[in-house]
């Protein structure tokens, strides 16, 4: 089935995982004779019904589990398995005993840390520098190291997709550079119109999957427009490519955040302080979700003139705003002073980022320098594009290139366009 997902489908596989292993699996014998599940206190192994019947814990503290555990891990990346969803890890009892003896109260958190760690090296080892990627959910200090992650099982309502955002920002807030979410909730199944919402929000979010506990999450079992609903967003996100690969590489090597609150931009806007349903996604992109069966939304705009990347509607910054969306359409403004890179997509989100690719260059005022990079999928930088404007003509300077691409100006003011490159 692997091979016929990855060789004939060129589909990128992830398979999810945990660190409990059943009592009736091959692989709880195997693990208790050699001593690699947490422990109680009088040297049995530790074991619950909490997830599993009578499922035992493996115990990273001990390096010869950790090897076990990994190896059975290489077996699966053999099969063509890219990445692993690693779920639970916060389930960790405290009266037990670990192999170095380490305090189970202060395991009760770091477990997690440990349990991700020996799977992303499992993947870096294999894939090699830069191409480790993980799902994790668990994660406490240092997680950050060993992304991406997501927020857990969240309910089919608009409260819960409030909660979600909310959460996301105080995890970006912590350290973390990537969240997601399961776009219309994991427990329970929304309403259409929950769904498309959701959907909008998912999709301008690091990472984005659909997935549900009590149904599948196909936008036609919900009506025919969550279908166009999703495919436009895709679609969105598609194009947005070149612009969030760049946003997603400066995250990894600076440490902000791709999706973070507005404090963090705006720390000098006293109305920035506690906005939380709101946030910058990348350096230049404003987005602002839906959270009402009205459709409208009420967000603040920072201080210029910010534009509208769905509708080109042009908002002056320093106010709030409350205005009624369809479901094609959320808050999602360009910074002034600002390039975004839109890339010539068509199906795969792995593409040249550069050919025929548009730089939009949005509002730059007279004295102001933009700019915008381009990398290719392998994380190697390939293009650099710069926007000086001065008075009334912006001049524009490029890396070399054989590539084509386009370059336009949204702007109220009369300006010249100069490309020198």
């Amino acid at each position: 089935m692997l091979s016929r997902l990855k060789n004939d489908k060129k589909v990128q596989i992830c398979v999810w995982i945990n660190p409990y292993i059943a009592q009736r699996s091959a692989l709880f014998d195997e693990g208790a004779k050699n001593g690699y599940f947490i422990k109680n206190l009088d040297g049995s192994v530790f074991q619950c019904d909490m997830w599993q019947p009578g499922m035992a814990i493996v115990d990273f503290t001990n390096p010869d589990a950790c090897k076990w555990y990994s190896d059975k891990l290489r077996v699966l990346c053999d099969m063509g398995v890219n990445c692993f969803k690693t779920d639970f890890g916060e389930r960790i009892p405290t009266k037990v005993k670990y192999f170095n003896g380490a305090d189970p109260i202060a395991m009760h958190n770091y477990y997690t840390y440990l349990y991700n760690k020996t799977v992303f090296n499992v993947l870096k080892e294999y894939y090699g520098e830069n191409q480790a990627c993980l799902f994790a959910r668990s994660a406490t200090v240092g997680g950050q190291k060993f992304p991406v992650h997501w927020g857990g099982d969240c309910s089919a309502e608009y409260t819960s997709m409030a909660e979600t955002l909310r959460g996301g920002l105080s995890l970006s807030m912590s350290g973390f550079g990537y969240f997601s979410h399961d776009m219309s909730g994991f427990e329970a199944t929304a309403t259409p119109d929950i769904y498309k919402r959701w959907a909008a929000f998912g999709l301008l979010s690091s990472h984005s999957r659909l997935h549900g506990n009590s149904s599948y999450r196909v936008p036609w079992l919900f009506d025919e427009e969550s279908v166009d609903v999703l495919r436009h967003f895709t679609k969105l996100k598609g194009k947005l490519m070149p612009y969030i690969w760049a946003q997603a590489i400066k995250t990894s090597t600076v440490g902000v955040p791709m999706m973070r609150a507005m404090v963090i931009d705006y720390a000098d806007d006293p109305v920035c302080l506690h906005l939380d349903q709101q946030y910058m996604f990348g350096d230049n992109i404003l987005v602002a979700p839906i959270f009402n069966d009205q459709g409208t939304a009420e967000f603040y705009v920072p201080a210029g003139k910010w534009t509208d990347i769905i509708s080109g509607k042009q908002y002056e910054g320093g106010k709030y705003y409350n205005e009624k969306f369809d479901y094609f359409h959320l808050p999602c403004l360009a910074k002034p002073n600002s390039i975004v890179a839109y890339g010539n997509f068509e199906r795969d989100f792995e593409y040249d980022y550069l050919e025929g690719a548009e730089f939009v260059i949005y509002e730059l005022e007279d004295g102001k320098t933009a700019e915008a990079k381009v990398y290719d999928t392998k994380a190697n930088e390939v293009f650099t594009l710069t926007a000086v404007r001065s008075g009334d003509k912006v001049t524009v300077t490029h890396t070399p290139t054989d590539k084509k691409f386009t370059v336009k100006i949204v702007t109220s003011e009369n300006v010249n366009l100069e490309i020198n490159g």
